[in-house]
């Protein structure tokens, strides 16, 4: 077995923790908090239900590829959407403001 430290290649997780040292990285980073934590609510709804982002799509009425892009973070889905999609997933839409 290959131990870490004498891989050729850099670690994500390696990276990751070494990046978010650096202030500016991390403000950054934070800003997209909402975003990430959307396509996480996102797929977790989608993948406890075990249903696929066609199905999901046909469900609301939109194609794979605007679910794909969501999911990718390539998208910024309207509150008419996230209900749509909240509906389709059998789940409630919360949005809150936390201080």
């Amino acid at each position: 077995m290959i131990k870490p430290e004498d891989r050729k290649h850099l670690d994500f997780e390696v990276w990751y923790r070494k990046a978010l040292k650096d202030p500016k990285f991390k403000a950054e980073y934070d800003k997209l908090q909402p975003e990430f934590a959307l396509i996480e609510a996102v797929l977790e709804a989608r993948m406890k239900k075990g249903i696929t982002q066609e199905i999901l799509a046909k469900k609301i009425g939109t194609k794979q590829s605007v679910i794909s892009r969501l999911e990718a973070g390539k998208a910024n889905p309207t509150v008419s959407f996230l209900k749509k999609l909240a509906a389709a997933l059998s789940t409630k839409l919360e949005i809150r403001f936390v201080g």
